[in-house]
């Protein structure tokens, strides 16, 4: 999928879908450390990974640059750091008027008012006022993959991210978890229609039933139920 595609794609969902779409698949839940989040409310990421590994200097943030794609998201390694600001408002200028559609940063930013003026898509673990006093050796990998967490992620991965977190695939499973997340969304907004119009989810997933066929089987499990029933909520 195109990163326009992927982004428009991503619009009516959310991470928690996509995440509950991993686990139906059985998919691999690829998810940021909790803690990331965006700079500002609203901000939501949705394209192709553009890792960087950061070693102290902006040079290698220019030089990713160099090989973006249009709506590539620029994934940086900075080792969760948080006693520098790795990027500020030139690095964010400067990948917007490359065409990115956002950044996310194992680490923190600074410059976050200016950040704020220039409405940016920017996740991180928040703000510190310092940037880089270091410069450690490149490593000669350093465009090649970022570590994220516990992730290691790539060219070959996507990055959607919004309120909730972020979360990576594989380009190669990304249209079936689209598809699958569009599904949980729509279910579950039947759901809550119905409560809406006053039948309860206890109804609608007929939980007295539940009960009574978990006192005649202990290993009948609520998710065993919903499988039955084909229920959104954790399956």
């Amino acid at each position: 999928m195109l990163n326009r595609d992927l982004f428009a794609a991503f619009q009516n969902l959310s991470t928690p879908l996509l995440a509950d779409a991993c686990l139906r698949l059985k998919i691999p839940l690829r998810l940021a450390p909790p803690g990331i989040r965006p700079l500002l409310p609203g901000f939501r990421l949705g394209g192709r990974v553009l890792p960087v590994q950061h070693y102290g200097s902006v040079d290698i943030f220019l030089e990713a640059m160099e090989k973006a794609g249009p709506g590539d998201v620029l994934v940086i390694n900075n080792g969760g750091r948080l006693d520098e600001g790795c990027i500020g408002d030139l690095t964010v200028l400067e990948a917007q008027a490359s065409g990115l559609a956002g950044i996310a940063v194992w680490g923190v930013h600074r410059d976050t008012a200016e950040l704020e003026r220039i409405g940016f898509p920017v996740f991180s673990y928040g703000a510190y006022p310092a940037g880089p006093r270091r410069l450690d050796p490149a490593d000669e990998n350093a465009l090649a993959a970022a570590r994220f967490g516990d992730l290691l992620v790539g060219k070959e991965d996507v990055v959607f991210g919004d309120q909730d977190g972020v979360l990576f695939a594989t380009r190669k499973d990304v249209i079936k978890l689209l598809e699958t997340a569009r599904v949980i969304f729509q279910k579950e907004r039947d759901q809550a229609q119905a409560i809406r119009a006053g039948k309860t989810l206890r109804e609608q997933l007929r939980f007295s039933e539940y009960l009574r066929l978990r006192s005649e089987d202990p290993a009948y499990t609520f998710r065993k139920h919903l499988r039955r029933l084909g229920g959104a909520i954790e399956e």
